[in-house]
């Protein structure tokens, strides 16, 4: 089962989802798996992904997939419990290698599909904004808008976390939200 957690900047998603797998792997005996997509280019990016790890117990195995987060996706296994973090950095990313942006779309939705994992997906929620001034960035707002598309289509659940709040936009029938 598969939940996207969507939301802005800094807005709690990547906390939500940490709690909630924390939480999920408490009931039973259940490895926690991050997947990290982000790379540190500078300073400013180092100290994000330091406090990243910081916000995670020890207990958590961190898997390092700026570009080979299908690969990591379908390295897991039933007794996992992954968190994503992020899939708007994994784009980013395969857009700058200059990749086929829809192939890699349906790669990655046929691997979260297939994935036998509990599985978190967090992904800033970009399109509330005013249109970007520049081509490439209405080329990403556009991608990760259709990105998020496809994989609440195929998700059990989808949650927007605003201001440390999470709002339940999709649950799997029977399922209420944060009912693991």
């Amino acid at each position: 089962m598969a939940t996207l957690v969507l939301g802005g900047a800094r807005s709690g998603k990547t906390a939500h989802a940490l709690a909630r797998a924390e939480a999920l792997a408490a009931k039973g005996d259940l490895r926690l798996v991050m997947i990290a997509t982000a790379q540190a280019f500078d300073d400013e990016m180092r100290d994000r992904i330091a406090h990243h790890r910081a916000e995670r117990h020890p207990g958590w195995t961190t898997v390092e997939a700026p570009h080979d987060l299908i690969q990591a996706i379908g390295a897991l296994e039933p007794g996992d419990v992954a968190v994503v973090d992020c899939l708007t950095l994994w784009l980013s990313n395969a857009m700058a290698a200059d990749l086929d942006i829809a192939a890699e779309t349906q790669a990655l939705c046929a691997a979260v599909v297939a994935c036998p994992a509990r599985l978190f997906l967090v992904s800033n929620e970009v399109g509330w904004g005013i249109v970007p001034d520049n081509r490439l960035a209405r080329e990403f707002r556009d991608h990760a808008g259709r990105l998020h598309q496809r994989l609440a289509g195929l998700v059990a659940e989808v949650v927007l976390v605003v201001a440390g709040l999470s709002l339940p936009l999709k649950s799997a029938a029977g399922v209420e939200p944060g009912d693991d």
